[in-house]
Parts: C-alpha cells; sequence; structure tokens
C-alpha cells in the first residue's frame, strides 16, 4: 500500500521580522511525522510560504500548532504588504499526494477549520473543494476588501459569515482552509517598475477576466520592478511555457520585457518537463527517457506489501508465545477496523448527485467513525498495557503480612483498570455500530455490504471485548465498581444485538442480500 502522505502549504503574513516565521517554523517542525520541504519569505508582500508533509494526522495538527503560533504573534492591525491577506495565517490548502484521497483532505480541512474556530476563536471559511458554497471556492471572492474589508462586513453582512468560529475579528483576523490539487506559485518580473503595466498584463492572462483557464494573477511592485505575480491551478491544461510567452508578447505591447521567473515554493518536475519540451519543440519524449526517473522507478519493498507496516507487526505480536497483545487489543484493533470501513462508506457517499440530499448526514458519520478509529487504534496498546500493570502487581513482594494487603489492594486497582480498557471499547465499538446501521440506511447503495461488514466486526469487538471485561472482574462481582461495569457491560450487549438485528433487516430490504 502506498505511504499517507499529505502536503501542507500555509502562508503566513510575515517575512520581515526572521524571528516570528522561526517560531512558526518550529511549531510546526517540532510535530511528529512532519518534514518541513521549503520555506519562501518575500519582504516586499510581507509574506511567508511555508510547505511540509507528513501522514494526515500530523500535517493537520502541525497546521494547527503553526495557527496558533502566528495568531500570537502576528497582528495584522500593524501589518502592512503587497499581498492580499485576511488573516495571521491567511490560507491554508491541504494536497492529497499519495494513499490519501481529495475527501480525505476536505475532512482534514473541515476538522481543522472548526477546532481552529472553538480553540482559537479565529473565523474560518473553507475554500476550493472543500467550499460550503460555489462562490466561497474562488479564494479570490473570500478575501475581497483584505483583512480592513473583512473586519467592517463581518457580523454584517450576511455573505460574509464564516463557517467556523465567531463572527468578529480579532488581530489575527480570519483564516482560509481547504483542499486542492498540487497548484504552481509563480511570478514573473518585468523591465519596468511601472505597476499600472503588470496589473493590465495580470488582467489579461487571468481566467477571472476571460484569460487562460487555469491562471490566477495580479500585478504587484517588488523591489522595484513590476511583477506578475500567478497562481496556475492546472499546470497539465495550462502549462507555464505558455504563460510565459502569453506574458512575453502582452509585455511587448507596452514597450518592456521579460526580465526573469521565480517560483514560490515547490513545483512538480513534470511541469518543468512541459516547459522544456515546448520550448525545445522536442518529438516523441518519453518521461522514462528522464535519467533520475528511471532511477528511482522502483523501490525494494521492505515489507510484506499487503498490509501497512503497524498492521504486519500486529499479527506477527498475536501470534507470537507473548500474552501480550491478546485477545482485547484484538477487539480494539476489530473495532478500529469497523469504524474505518464506515469512514469508507460516508466518503463514497459524499459527493455523488444522487446522494446529494444526504451529504450533511453523511459528514457527521464520517467526522466521528474517524474519531472513533482513533480511540480504538490507542485502545490496542492500551489494553496491552494495562495487563502488563495487572502482571506488575502480581509480582509485588509478599512477605509482610503489610506487604499482602497492600499487593492484594494493588492487584484488585490493577483488575479494574484492565478490566475499564476492554469496556471502553465496547462503548466505542457500539458507537460506530450504530453508525454502520446509518451508513447502510442512507448511504452508497453500492457499499452498503461494506457497512454490514463493518456490523460485523462490532460484533465480534464487542464480544470479545465483553469477554476480557468478565476475566479482569472475576472474584470481584461484589466489588460495587464492578458490579457497575458488569451492569454496563450487559447493557451495551443487549443493545448491540437490537442494532445487528437492523443491520441485518436494513441488508436484506436495501441491499437484497438475502441473510436469514
Amino acid at each position: 500500500m502506498p505511504q499517507s502522505i499529505v502536503e501542507c502549504i500555509p502562508n503566513f503574513s510575515e517575512a520581515r521580522r526572521p524571528e516570528v516565521v522561526a517560531a512558526i517554523m518550529a511549531a510546526i517542525s517540532q510535530e511528529s511525522g512532519v518534514r518541513v520541504l521549503d520555506q519562501h519569505s518575500d519582504i516586499d508582500h510581507n509574506r511567508t510560504v511555508i510547505t511540509f508533509v507528513g501522514g494526515p494526522q500530523a500535517v493537520e495538527e502541525a497546521a494547527f500548532k503553526a495557527i496558533s503560533k502566528a495568531a500570537e504573534l502576528i497582528n495584522l492591525d500593524h501589518h502592512k504588504g503587497e499581498h492580499p491577506r485576511i488573516g495571521a495565517t491567511d490560507v491554508v490548502p491541504f494536497v492529497p499526494i499519495s494513499g490519501v484521497s481529495m475527501v480525505d483532505c476536505i475532512e482534514m480541512a473541515r476538522r481543522l477549520g472548526k477546532r481552529v474556530g472553538e480553540e482559537l476563536d479565529i473565523p474560518v471559511y473553507l475554500y476550493e473543494e472543500a467550499a460550503t458554497s460555489p462562490e466561497r471556492t474562488n479564494l479570490e471572492n473570500i478575501r475581497r476588501g483584505q483583512y480592513e474589508g473583512l473586519k467592517e462586513d463581518i457580523g454584517v453582512n450576511p455573505a460574509r459569515k464564516p463557517d467556523f468560529g465567531p463572527e468578529k475579528l480579532s488581530g489575527a483576523g480570519a483564516t482560509v482552509i481547504g483542499a486542492r490539487q498540487p497548484l504552481i506559485a509563480f511570478n514573473v518580473y518585468l523591465t519596468t517598475d511601472d505597476v499600472s503595466i503588470a496589473n493590465k498584463i495580470a488582467r489579461v492572462i487571468r481566467n477571472s477576466s476571460g484569460g487562460l483557464r487555469f491562471v490566477k494573477s495580479m500585478g504587484v511592485l517588488v523591489e522595484g520592478r513590476a511583477q506578475v505575480s500567478m497562481n496556475l491551478t492546472n499546470f497539465h491544461k495550462t502549462s507555464m511555457a505558455r504563460v510565459v510567452e502569453m506574458i512575453r508578447r502582452e509585455a511587448q505591447r507596452y514597450g518592456v520585457q521579460v526580465h526573469h521567473s521565480e517560483l514560490v515554493g515547490l513545483v512538480p518536475s513534470e511541469a518543468l518537463v512541459d516547459a522544456a519540451i515546448w520550448y525545445m519543440q522536442m518529438d516523441q519524449f518519453e518521461p522514462d527517457q528522464i535519467l533520475e526517473s528511471k532511477l528511482f522507478e522502483k523501490g525494494a519493498p521492505s515489507q510484506d506489501e499487503s498490509l501497512p507496516a503497524d498492521a504486519e507487526q500486529f499479527l506477527d505480536a498475536l501470534a507470537s508465545d507473548e500474552p501480550t497483545p491478546g485477545g482485547g487489543s484484538a477487539s480494539a484493533y476489530g473495532g478500529a477496523m469497523a469504524a474505518s470501513l464506515v469512514a469508507m462508506v460516508g466518503r463514497l457517499t459524499v459527493g455523488k448527485k444522487k446522494y446529494a440530499d444526504v451529504e450533511n448526514e453523511i459528514w457527521p458519520v464520517i467526522d466521528e467513525a474517524n474519531s472513533l478509529k482513533t480511540k480504538l487504534h490507542a485502545a490496542v496498546k492500551e489494553d496491552g498495557e494495562a495487563f502488563d500493570d495487572y502482571m506488575a502487581a502480581r509480582r509485588l513482594p509478599r512477605d509482610t503480612e503489610e506487604q499482602k494487603s497492600d499487593r492484594i489492594k494493588a492487584i484488585q486497582a490493577a483488575s479494574i483498570h484492565a478490566a475499564q480498557v476492554p469496556l471502553q471499547v465496547t462503548r466505542d465499538t457500539f458507537a460506530v455500530l450504530k453508525l454502520a446501521v446509518k451508513a447502510a440506511s442512507i448511504g452508497n447503495v453500492n457499499a452498503i455490504s461494506d457497512a454490514g461488514t463493518a456490523a460485523a466486526f462490532c460484533r465480534a469487538a464487542i464480544k470479545g471485548a465483553g469477554l476480557n471485561v468478565r476475566i479482569n472482574l472475576l472474584g470481584l462481582e461484589k466489588e460495587t465498581q464492578a458490579a457497575r461495569m458488569l451492569t454496563e457491560l450487559e447493557n451495551i450487549e443487549k443493545q448491540a444485538e437490537k442494532f445487528s438485528e437492523e443491520m441485518d433487516t436494513i441488508l436484506n430490504n436495501r441491499g437484497g442480500l438475502g441473510l436469514s
């Protein structure tokens, strides 16, 4: 399976104070599992673009920490720069690189936006693929009027109501968060300081004015030179070479030339290869003619590629002669897999015209399933640790009466704790079961068997975790806390049976699966 990698390219409204940029960089770099690839600061724009990659969870957490740090150190009331902006952290796009889908990145944007709004009290607008309305797909529309204009409109103009957070601005401004395909931030400098020429050229080439379909552009003055600043949103359909040549022709109309160009951040190698092929008029070129591409075409597998690394290691650990991980951990893993299947059914539902009327109901299912998946995955380790604590209690000395008494108390406490972990697994897995039933009832019918499989995993996980609760409480049934736990477990098992029967009915009536 490909490694799950998401790219994040947050833009911060600061470049003139290196210590602030360094603090934001540190907030990102300190998150385990994240790698910073690039940092580009433009003094005239007073803007810094940082590019980092990693697994979805790590990238999402690093983005939150960066937004928090920027809000702490940047005040838009005192900010000046050539580039439009509405926030200390102006825009945060997530880009799928490998092993993740655009829907995954949309979910990341929604979760991060909600968290930023609630925990940092910053208004958040969702854009591009994560936009909640067509007019917010385009970043320009959200950023119109910049920070100063938004400060006047927010809370007054209904069109400026944020997707998350308060309808008011502090010095941190607002933040735009979204998901998009890779784009190229690209600037072309002219042999003039007349910024009006750059503005005229930008107006001609950008899509919003009737120009090139996948170009966003504006004219600015940078270091005494007019610049056409651009975002290329699809270099496959609007190549860098085509854009440069159009700028060159337009510049000639005003008696100026292209001085040089620059990249902001990173660029896919394919975009540069396309430009080289175009300029060199190369015929019958094949990508595998590039030496480096051939060298890195194949990589030696380091593991059984049919399983993620942690899954393979977990199965090996289960098969070993060690007492942990055992049935409790296996039950938690089964619950986590069920939650993952529910999230998958949800993702196969959103974005489909046929299911547009239930999309608002499905998004919370996806979000909750992801949250439960994380909790249940963590319980895999927690169950083993609880058993280890129990064994440690049994090894306590018992030479004196006091030691014997202390040992008995420690064993009882450890037994209760060892039962609490699988009991929580039954709670969380029961929650997954209810989500599976909802996904089966309103989700993509082509994935109904996956929802049913999730329910089957839930039944097994609840049964397995319940067995672990009971064995850990053997001999303690008369203890008040243990009795309460066993009563709760029995209630969960009864409710789970009812939902399992409901699932079978849905699988028969909606899916036509003919279960008996």
